[in-house]
């Protein structure tokens, strides 16, 4: 396989650096949107990398699906004018050829690829006996084993410089984000993987470029190891995704006004309070769970009371009356509409199943 370039152990060690700053255009455009946009972000001083869409898979034909391969002598020259490592998205294995062909230092595979396992298996055969980082975005659809396989594929490829990207999941009646960020699942990534570096994409979730900064915001102060946002020298001149777009000169405001925030402090003291809060937590799930316990076996009771007269597990109207005094209960207790209705769905389900095993045993 050979030993690694002076430009790609450059690249890896940049990778493990945290926060990593990844931006660029959706699209590369023109030769001089490419170059321009490149010059102006490496004048902000905290870029790393620049990306650009090369190939743009598009959810329906007709739309602009990119500049294709000749955009690649443009990201390579970009490269050798700033110094900056450049990333695009590869969909297919021919694409990761060209990609590798122009020197491209970082390939990311995509939520519409991700969500695919024979795609992404010709991307990691396509990349067997390479040295070359791989991000992948979570799959459109909320599937953390889909996620998962993706990396899976790519490390028995022989990857060993792996990361994840979250930019969201698409969601039926989703308004407030173009892409529900569903945080929990990225989170239970970091459980499971926690040395393989986590980059969040606000500009996915977002759609627009007026809430950017609170949703990077966010993913800083959940740990996540840095962002890849999408810039461009004229957003609103795009030719795709022109409202999650901001100016070099925007991206470096947002990010010099974000809170950067340490994962942990080694101050004894500081410690020591954290640890009497963790208790605390500690005690209450504990707590909690004793008394989840205790209404699974009211729910069992009254399983064996309908089984004995012939009655349906749900009912609907019982079930809307407890949903709707959780709710009001809980807005009094400062817990909001969502975290209530999810926490009583689950009891729900849970207590079905219960009664389930009692009708059926």
């Amino acid at each position: 396989m050979g030993t690694l370039t002076e430009q790609q152990q450059k690249v890896n060690t940049l990778l493990k650096k945290a926060p990593l700053i990844i931006s660029g255009p959706c699209s590369a455009e023109t030769e001089e949107q490419v170059m321009q946009t490149a010059i102006r972000l490496a004048a902000t001083g905290k870029v790393d990398i620049m990306r650009a869409g090369i190939w743009k898979p598009r959810t329906r034909p007709g739309s602009f699906e990119g500049i294709g391969t000749k955009g690649l002598p443009w990201m390579q020259q970009a490269k050798k004018e700033t110094g900056l490592p450049i990333a695009i998205e590869v969909a297919t294995g021919k694409q990761v050829e060209d990609a590798l062909h122009f020197d491209v230092d970082v390939l990311w595979i995509g939520a519409r690829t991700t969500v695919n396992p024979f795609s992404v298996q010709e991307i990691a055969d396509a990349l067997r006996g390479v040295k070359v980082p791989v991000l992948i975005k979570n799959p459109l659809n909320p599937d953390l084993e889909l996620w998962v396989g993706g990396m899976e594929r790519i490390a028995k490829a022989g990857i060993e410089d792996l990361g994840l990207i979250h930019r969201g999941f698409s969601s039926y009646g989703n308004t407030d984000f173009r892409n529900a960020p569903m945080w929990h699942l990225a989170i239970e990534m970091k459980r499971r993987f926690p040395g393989i570096p986590m980059i969040n994409d606000p500009s996915h979730i977002c759609g627009r470029r007026d809430i950017l900064q609170e949703v990077a915001q966010q993913a800083i102060d959940l740990d996540f190891d840095g962002l890849i946002v999408e810039s461009h020298i004229d957003p609103d001149n795009a030719w795709s995704d022109a409202k999650q777009q901001i100016t070099p000169e925007v991206l470096k405001e947002m990010l010099e006004a974000i809170r950067w925030r340490k994962d942990d402090v080694a101050n004894t003291d500081f410690q020591s309070h954290l640890e009497k809060f963790r208790q605390q937590i500690n005690q209450l799930d504990d707590e909690l769970l004793q008394v989840l316990a205790t209404r699974m076996k009211v729910a069992q009771k009254i399983g064996e009371y309908k089984k004995e007269n012939d009655i349906t597990i749900l009912q609907t109207n019982r079930w809307n009356e407890i949903l709707e005094r959780a709710i009001a209960k809980g807005n009094k207790m400062g817990l909001t509409d969502d975290f209530v209705t999810k926490y009583m769905d689950a009891v729900h389900m849970e207590s079905i199943h219960h009664q389930n095993k009692v009708m059926n045993s």
